[in-house]
């Protein structure tokens, strides 16, 4: 009997680590076609199979067999239609990339974040005034449905576009969800802070206004100085160096990060609010 036991338990702990295994790859390759056309495919492929099944259960059998006949083609078309997918899938595993849990999600905020670090360069050398707002967890569709929605792919040349003086929407805040600008010329509330500096305009107190209801994080451009500042938690840095920028940005917009650095006044390149410097 102890030897029965003992097979059934290998074969039960076998069994588990197969379908974990079997799980994982699964989840990564969804990661792998997540935001590409292929996902589109996907869901044509499951209406095929769905579309098999229900013939195979209700003995249709014309419709069966035409399923049965796309199936005895499908693998070859299937390799043509995921050829891209699966070019990136065998480079990255040659990188030994694909098993990496954070690699995908780090590409995507990195690529993010240089399109906003570029347009912020660009806006902060010609001194246009931009405010922009990244949503995290807390969401912020009342803020998104007081501006003009867009759900736009994040760039340079659309945020530079949007700020430009003396176009619509370029007097508000653009907030970005994810890689995709969900809308612009949006409303914000005002920080009520009394120990705000006096010298912060309305697009300033708005984004610091918007980190004190919510946890998201926003940048913003003076328009008479050309500084760049972040506020997060409803606490600001004036002046922030490019270096600072990219960095904090990453930390905070990285849902693989769990060891977020508050902002506080022992922070290298943190000041609050109160701190000094000169904003339009």
């Amino acid at each position: 009997m102890s030897y029965f036991a003992d097979l059934t338990w290998n074969e039960w702990i076998k069994d588990i680590i197969d379908v974990a295994i079997v799980s994982y790859i699964i989840y990564k390759m969804i990661l792998l076609v997540r935001g590409t056309k292929a996902v589109q495919l996907l869901k044509g492929i499951f209406v095929l199979v769905g579309t098999w099944a229900i013939s195979t259960w209700f003995n249709l059998y014309t419709l069966k067999w035409l399923m049965n006949q796309m199936f005895t083609f499908g693998v070859v078309t299937v390799l043509i239609i995921f050829q891209p997918e699966l070019r990136r899938a065998l480079e990255q595993l040659g990188r030994g990339k694909l098993f990496s849990r954070t690699s995908v999600v780090e590409r995507d905020v990195s690529d993010r974040i240089n399109e906003i670090i570029k347009a912020i360069q660009y806006l902060a050398k010609r001194k246009i005034g931009a405010l922009i707002v990244f949503e995290r967890s807390t969401g912020l569709n009342d803020y998104i449905e007081s501006g003009i929605q867009m759900e736009s792919r994040t760039s340079s040349e659309l945020l530079i576009n949007l700020f430009i003086p003396n176009t619509p929407l370029h007097d508000g805040a653009v907030i970005i969800r994810g890689n995709q600008i969900m809308a612009a010329g949006c409303y914000l509330p005002l920080s009520e802070n009394p120990f705000i500096s006096k010298e912060l305009g309305t697009r300033h107190r708005a984004g610091i206004g918007i980190t004190e209801v919510c946890d998201a994080v926003s940048v913003i451009v003076s328009e008479e100085t050309g500084q760049v500042s972040l506020a997060v938690g409803g606490m600001i840095v004036r002046d922030i160096k490019e270096e600072s920028l990219i960095s904090k940005l990453f930390e905070e917009l990285n849902p693989n990060v769990k060891d977020k650095q508050p902002l506080t006044s022992k922070t290298p390149f943190w000041r609050k609010w109160r701190g000094g410097g000169q904003d339009g």
